[in-house]
């Protein structure tokens, strides 16, 4: 037991010894890595520390260029703006001298124009005083000794003035007129008020008509015409007092029965369709007359206003025709006395062009046609010209006075116009623009010789018994402001549509 105790101890001093010089050599390794970690790090500092250094001189040397670069351009524009200082001052001077000059001329005039008055003065001063006369009784004391030495002289020449002149200016005055209608002898031919259009079998009248009338009421409707389907074989009668309106319903309905299928959303786009048509024509309708007479260099909405014409009539004369007639007879009256062609022939062309929108815009067709020619830049001698027509405005020129001459002319020959016709488009046109008037009211047609006014009204506007209102206010306006024989049926038509589209 004491050995295994003294074994003991002695093992316990050796692993102790043993721990002791173990942990020595771990405090030395330590402090070795320790003291190399220190020195890449001062070495890892100084590195740094040089790049950084190195960095800033190079920063600051280019600081220091830039800054140099920027002062060099500010010391260039420095000088720049000095010598343009420089410049203007010198021009301003140069200018103040120049404008002194100018001065010292218009002195210089002043001066000069007073010494001539005042020598005029002095020599009308001087031939009174030589004379013992003034300026006036000197010219009267002249007149009088003329008068008196060639007295016998001049009441003859008045004389023969007085009773040849006068029958020469009227002879020649009728040549010109007689020369310039038989230079222009046109067929005259007055507008109807309806349109026959064919159609193949009757099987297609009972398409037009449709059940229970449909296809025809809808036709009606979205055309402003009339349409009379009577016995007579192959033939379909569309009438209406506006043109324009015939036509379009003519070229749908005939559209419609090449098509064949007649029902009344294929109506719509039919009618649609012969509007574009008809607007195409009437574009063609106004090229084709300036062309013809001459006349160039409009602006092409003042030749599609013209067009428009085509579908006019007045007095049972078509506009359009009269327009081209009188343009041929104003250029032969101006070329007759030696007026400038070419304004007289324009002026007689767009004479009456305001009455292709007069039932759109309130005022007289001069008055319209002055407005619409001042809107789209036609000449203002043009302008003058065609305004005096029917004496609205003064003869300014001599080509208005042909303008009237020509008018006149083409108005006045034999079966050129009828009073009747005019007097019903006027009362037709009065008994639409009642209507269209009110309020709400979306369009309005006259049918069946103005013995029907049908009335389309905006349905977002007008309620069930605001219609039946405007329809009573528009009979009793009727009532009181026109004039017609019988009754006239006014029928306000409220219809409400709502369309969608499945994709």
């Amino acid at each position: 037991m004491l050995l295994a105790g003294l074994a003991a101890f002695v093992g316990v001093g050796f692993g102790y010894f043993l721990r002791w010089i173990i942990s020595l050599g771990q405090r030395g390794s330590v402090e070795i890595h320790v003291k190399q970690m220190e020195l890449h790090a001062r070495e890892e500092a100084k590195r740094i520390t040089e790049e950084a250094e190195k960095k800033a001189e190079e920063t600051l040397k280019e600081a220091r260029i830039e800054f140099k670069e920027k002062d060099e351009k500010i010391k260039k524009m420095e000088d720049r703006l000095i010598k343009k200082e420089e410049f203007l001052d010198k021009r301003q001077v140069d200018i103040d001298k120049e404008v002194e000059q100018v001065k010292n001329k218009v002195s210089e005039v002043k001066t000069i124009k007073e010494k001539i008055e005042t020598l005029e003065k002095q020599k009308f001063e001087e031939l009174q005083k030589i004379s013992n006369l003034s300026e006036e009784e000197a010219k009267e004391v002249l007149l009088k000794e003329i008068e008196n030495k060639h007295e016998e002289d001049i009441l003859v020449r008045m004389q023969k003035l007085e009773n040849t002149g006068g029958e020469k200016i009227e002879a020649k005055a009728k040549q010109i007129l007689t020369s310039s209608i038989q230079r222009l002898a046109n067929s005259v031919s007055s507008e109807i008020f309806s349109t026959t259009v064919t159609i193949p079998s009757d099987e297609i009248k009972g398409k037009i008509i449709g059940k229970e009338g449909r296809n025809i009421k809808a036709f009606e409707r979205a055309s402003g015409v009339e349409v009379i389907v009577d016995d007579t074989p192959g033939l379909i009668t569309i009438s209406s007092y506006d043109s324009v309106r015939r036509q379009v319903a003519r070229v749908a309905l005939e559209n419609l029965i090449s098509d064949g299928r007649i029902q009344p959303a294929k109506i719509e786009e039919m009618i649609e369709k012969a509007k574009q048509d008809i607007n195409k024509i009437i574009k063609e309708k106004g090229d084709a007359a300036a062309y013809e007479c001459g006349v160039f260099n409009l602006d092409p909405r003042i030749t599609g206003i013209l067009g428009r014409l085509h579908f006019r009539t007045s007095y049972g004369q078509n506009v359009l025709q009269h327009s081209i007639e009188m343009s041929h007879i104003s250029g032969m009256l101006a070329a007759e006395i030696g007026a400038n062609v070419a304004v007289a022939k324009a002026g007689a062309l767009l004479h009456d062009i305001g009455k292709a929108v007069d039932h759109e815009i309130t005022g007289t067709h001069v008055e319209i046609g002055r407005r619409i020619l001042q809107k789209f830049g036609a000449d203002e001698k043009i302008i003058r010209a065609m305004e005096a027509h029917h004496g609205e405005y003064p003869y300014s020129t001599l080509e208005s006075y042909i303008v009237q001459s020509a008018d006149a002319i083409s108005g006045a020959r034999p079966g050129a116009r009828r009073d009747s016709v005019e007097n019903y488009l006027k009362r037709l046109s009065e008994l639409e623009g009642i209507a269209t008037s009110f309020t709400g009211v979306e369009k309005a047609y006259a049918l069946q010789a103005g013995r029907e006014i049908r009335i389309f009204v905006t349905p977002s506007e007008v309620t069930d018994l605001e219609a039946k209102e405007t329809a009573r206010q528009i009979a009793i306006r009727i009532e009181n402001e026109l004039k017609y024989p019988g009754e006239i049926r006014v029928v306000v038509i409220r219809e409400s549509r709502t369309i969608e589209y499945a994709r």
